[in-house]
Formats: structure tokens, sequence, C-alpha cells
């Protein structure tokens, strides 16, 4: 699967730490010490922003960044809030989208080559949210890619 992966969506990228220090703080970020917060989250558990990946996922030739952050104490059962920015034209940083949950980047598309997201958490039923041009937005729910079945 990681061969595949590689061959469909090329090398992972990294960004420079300029474009990684405006990339976090796109997100809302702060840097406090060596570790990027978006969370003052207080317990043993929390886990500081990360850059879980970077890749164009929109076809316009700047990288997208998911990151992501844990911890129950401000993102409850899920443990995990993710953002997702985008590096803009002027080589600033735009947030596009953020939440609790755990973001997967899908192949079916929206508006302006922007693919849809899941949105994975506690349960079996996760939203799938689709870009309208300015935002996500809910489109569908599903599990392992099926969609889920009214109650």
């Amino acid at each position: 699967m990681i061969l595949f992966c590689a061959f469909v969506f090329g090398s992972p990228e990294k960004l420079s730490p300029a474009d990684e220090a405006a990339a976090f703080k796109a997100a809302g970020f702060k840097l406090k010490g060596k570790k990027w917060r978006a969370c003052d989250d207080p317990t043993p558990t929390y886990t500081p922003g990360a850059i879980e990946e970077v890749r164009d996922i929109n076809g316009d030739g700047y990288p997208e960044a998911v990151i992501t952050e844990g911890g129950t104490y401000c993102y409850g059962n899920t443990g995990s809030g993710y953002s997702l920015v985008s590096k803009q034209a002027n080589d600033s940083w735009k947030l596009i989208t953020k939440g609790t949950g755990i973001l997967t980047v899908l192949t079916t598309k929206g508006a302006g080559g922007w693919p849809d997201i899941e949105i994975g958490g506690p349960g079996f039923c996760f939203p799938i949210q689709r870009w309208n041009g300015h935002e996500y937005v809910l489109q569908r729910h599903q599990y392992e890619g099926k969609p889920c079945r009214p109650k």
C-alpha cells in the first residue's frame, strides 16, 4: 500500500522551516517552547501539533498540509483534531478546514478539484465533506467506502 500511495501521489513533501511555521500559524497554533499547540491541554496524554502530510491535493501546484494534534481534554473521545491548510500563490498559508476527528483525503472530488474528506472517529458511520467552492460541507455518511443505512 505504501508503494502504491507513493506512486500515485509522488514523494511526500517536506516544508521549509518558514513554511512550516506559517502553516501552523494559519491553523491557529502557537509555538510554546519547541512545540506547536492550538489546545492548552494540561494532561500527560496530550500530543502537540504535527504536520502529518504535505502534498498538492487539489492540483493547483501549491502544497496543502494536514496538521494534527491529540488529547481527549480538547478533542473528546476521538482524541484527535485536524487542520487542513493550503499554500497560496502569494506564499501565505490559508486555513481551509479544521475540526475534531481523523481526516482522510478521499479520491472523489468537489469544486475546484478539491478532494472529499472523511472525518473519522469512534463509531461506524463517518461524515464525508465536499468542497463547494467556499468551504467543506457535509455531503454524505459512509463506512468502509459504503453509504450508511438510514436508521
